[in-house]
């Protein structure tokens, strides 16, 4: 999934579980935030690494029950996992969802792209699909919001 999307997944979430936007879209940011300058810099070989570890749960679920922000951080991070997860796997790449052990096991065949590659890649894939979906489902949500405070 897309960065963008992964933050509107995280605000949509925070809606239904009221649950602090902000702190959502901290925990929905943290993986690519900790991750993609890792792998840019060259100290990991991939872009699913450390942040993208379903292991850091042993991290995520001290911080669920600290307090409301807490949990709003673990599950903006736990819903960047699921939807990454979901997007190798309606891609036609389910093998790869190991990511989410990692460093235990890594991806036979891992996508090695840097993002602005991966865009190209991503376009016209059946989760590429999908995200317009998500975009166009906001969108309207966001005209019926902006007309109902018109009336």
């Amino acid at each position: 999934m897309l960065f963008a999307t992964h933050l509107v997944a995280a605000v949509l979430l925070g809606r239904r579980w009221t649950l602090s936007p902000a702190w959502l879209v901290a925990g929905a940011a943290l993986p690519d935030v900790v991750d993609k300058p890792l792998a840019m810099v060259g100290l990991v070989d991939l872009y699913h690494t450390v942040g993208h570890s379903a292991l850091l749960v042993v991290l995520a679920v001290p911080a669920a029950v600290a307090g409301r922000r807490g949990l709003a951080v673990a599950v903006g991070w736990a819903s960047h996992l699921a939807l990454d997860a979901f997007h190798v796997a309606i891609n036609g790449r389910p093998e790869d969802a190991v990511f989410l052990v990692w460093p235990l096991v890594t991806p036979a065949t891992p996508l090695k792209l840097p993002p602005g590659d991966f865009f190209v890649y991503y376009l016209w894939t059946p989760s590429f699909f999908v995200e317009i979906g998500i975009w166009v489902a906001v969108g309207a949500a966001a005209v019926r919001a902006w007309r109902r405070g018109r009336e």
